[in-house]
């Protein structure tokens, strides 16, 4: 009995309300692009859509059914991404952006299970076909592609920070200064001249207190 193909991890109607909240909020694709990529999606014109939405935010241009459909046409995409009638589909049947991250997530889960599916199936490639090589170059090469998936993944979590939080904790500490009306910005060491030169010992600071011996080193502690 033949058993039917399975179909690769997937998750299209995700894939729909990420494209559907971008093309109704434009303003949530920072968002979105820190964790999906062109590759993310399973279907050809879900990764087409998401390029002419990528190509229009780097443009600097309006994102919506419209602007993302002549974009399409001019690259010769409109007809294989579904046409003018698929992308007002996507807009009118995703209620809101208030999920968005949430299908972001699923999306890229199904992504990475894909690629895991690809890995070993180039690993048993190998261990069925050496080819010459020894056991150990294959297993070495069978770490290398899962951990490259891992640390990927890894770094897409824990990388890049939004600009907005950054921004708004560094305007806060900079008021927070100036309304202090002090130099001393952070821990005073009690040695004035030192004070001045560096504001106090900052958070973060790695502070080495070296001496020669009976030089006072433990007035510091």
């Amino acid at each position: 009995m033949r058993s039917e193909p399975r179909l690769p991890p997937q998750a299209l109607e995700a894939e729909q309300s990420v494209l559907g909240g971008l093309l109704l909020e434009s303003s949530r694709w920072d968002d979105v692009s820190e964790q999906l990529s062109l590759e993310d999606f399973y279907t050809r014109s879900h990764r087409e859509i998401f390029q002419a939405i990528s190509a229009l935010q780097g443009q600097n241009e309006a994102v919506d059914v419209v602007t993302a459909a002549e974009w399409l046409e001019r690259n010769s995409q409109l007809a294989s991404a579904g046409g003018l009638e698929y992308l007002g589909e996507l807009a009118n049947n995703t209620p809101g952006t208030a999920n968005l991250m949430a299908y972001v997530g699923i999306v890229r889960e199904r992504a990475i299970l894909r690629r895991l599916i690809t890995a070993t199936s180039e690993i048993a490639e190998k261990a069925y076909n050496p080819g010459g090589e020894a056991v150990g170059e294959i297993l070495d090469y069978a770490e290398q592609q899962v951990f490259r998936i891992a640390e990927t993944d890894r770094w897409d979590k824990n990388g890049f920070a939004p600009i907005q939080g950054l921004l708004t904790a560094a305007i806060d500490r900079i008021e927070e200064l100036y309304q202090s009306g002090s130099s001393v910005t952070g821990v005073p060491t009690g040695f004035s001249d030192l004070d001045d030169l560096t504001s106090g010992l900052q958070p973060a600071d790695l502070v080495v207190n070296a001496g020669r011996p009976l030089m006072g080193k433990p007035a510091w502690q």
